[in-house]
């Protein structure tokens, strides 16, 4: 769950991106994991769902290193990779690695944390 204000606009990276209104400062959790919001959904129970819900899931949600998909209850599910992010991971929690500008894109590198064979084409 974002920690900071967000919002949705066009991104330069790619389609639909996560902004924010505020200042940042480098080293402030921006988003961690919370369980009431972040839904964790196992292979078999992302089967049982109808499509297209079972293919959107898949498309803004993320593979965990236990094979659970992690889908974010909020804003989170549109953080762009970037290979030069401006946001870092550390367990549960987003960092941000530097001084963020208010209306700056917030943006993570997938390889750090997502495990879907997929993400080794990233470059």
């Amino acid at each position: 769950m974002f920690l900071v204000p967000t919002y949705l606009a066009t991104s330069p990276i790619h389609g639909l991106g996560v902004f924010t209104p505020v200042a940042i400062a480098a080293g402030t959790v921006v988003w961690d994991l919370n369980p009431d919001i972040d839904w964790a959904i196992t292979p078999t129970e992302l089967e049982a769902f109808p499509e297209p819900f079972r293919t959107r899931i898949r498309h803004y949600s993320y593979l965990n290193v236990d094979g659970v998909y992690m889908f974010c209850g909020d804003n989170g599910k549109f953080m762009n990779h970037d290979n030069d992010p401006n946001c870092y991971e550390d367990d549960t929690r987003t960092i941000a690695a530097r001084d963020i500008a208010a209306g700056e894109e917030l943006s993570c590198d997938y390889r750090a944390f997502e495990h879907a064979p997929w993400v080794h084409q990233l470059k």
